[in-house]
């Protein structure tokens, strides 16, 4: 018996497998086709039953294995063939994701959607190190922006961004990084604290903190690179590591 044709886009969270919502693996559990990213964790696959189709469609830089027109029918084309198809992108659908449009594409076929939101990177990553976004006397507001915009170039937010005393967010960021010290060096903040953070909340995660006037060096000398998020702000120095530091420096001043 042919199943009804639904598309479910599910967020997976910023990469620990743990991280996935309730919601989101009961509709990996009914899943007859997933299409995964590179974001989203793979070990979250054994959660679909072993009859479930699973592709990869995932997209790195300069490493696209289906453009995104293509991603947008193998769903469709997979829903009227299988049945549910659970779209499965990492951290949350509609944050950088492009999950919105596929949502549009799908229900211009009159298909069913259904969205399950995922807990961000943005959020999640700097939280998980012990970085609050906004904390009481130290900020009142924060930024989420892309490094890269659809035409490959810095965004125009981030010069904004760096007039303001906002915790600022970058993902994607890190091939602009030289841009961004750039902004913000003009912008005045040499010395705002900064912290790189490669594959957060998963074992290999790695991480550089310095200020803006230091860190695309350290950056280089400890070899990070994509995926990883940019934190920028006076929340940075709360991180129990900077902790230490500042009280030892203190210490010495003393």
């Amino acid at each position: 018996m042919k199943r009804q044709a639904k598309i479910t886009l599910v967020g997976a969270g910023p990469g620990d497998p743990e991280l996935i919502t309730v919601k989101g693996l009961k509709a990996l559990q009914a899943a007859d086709v997933v299409l995964y990213d590179a974001l989203s964790n793979p070990a979250l696959l054994v959660e679909a039953p072993t009859t479930t189709i699973k592709i990869y469609v995932g997209k790195r830089a300069n490493n696209h294995r289906y453009t995104q027109d293509e991603i947008n029918l193998l769903m469709v084309q997979h829903a009227f063939t299988y049945g549910h198809v659970v779209r499965l992108k990492g951290g949350d659908p509609f944050i950088f994701g492009r999950g919105h449009e596929e949502l549009v594409y799908a229900e211009s076929f009159g298909i069913e959607t259904a969205v399950v939101p995922g807990i961000s990177s943005c959020i999640a990553v700097p939280e998980l190190q012990g970085i609050p976004l906004t904390r009481r006397g130290v900020n009142e507001s924060f930024w989420v922006i892309t490094g890269t915009t659809s035409s490959g170039e810095i965004s125009k937010d981030i010069t904004l961004a760096a007039q303001s005393s906002a915790t600022v967010v970058i993902l994607m960021g890190t091939r602009k990084l030289t841009q961004i010290v750039d902004i913000f060096t003009r912008a005045g903040q040499a010395n705002t604290p900064v912290m790189v953070i490669q594959n957060g909340s998963t074992p290999k995660e790695r991480l550089v903190h310095g200020v803006i006037s230091n860190i695309h060096q350290k950056v280089q000398q400890a070899g990070l690179g994509a995926p990883a998020i940019i934190v920028i702000g006076a929340v940075v120095d709360l991180h129990p590591e900077r902790q230490e530091e500042l009280a030892a420096l203190i210490k010495n001043y003393k």
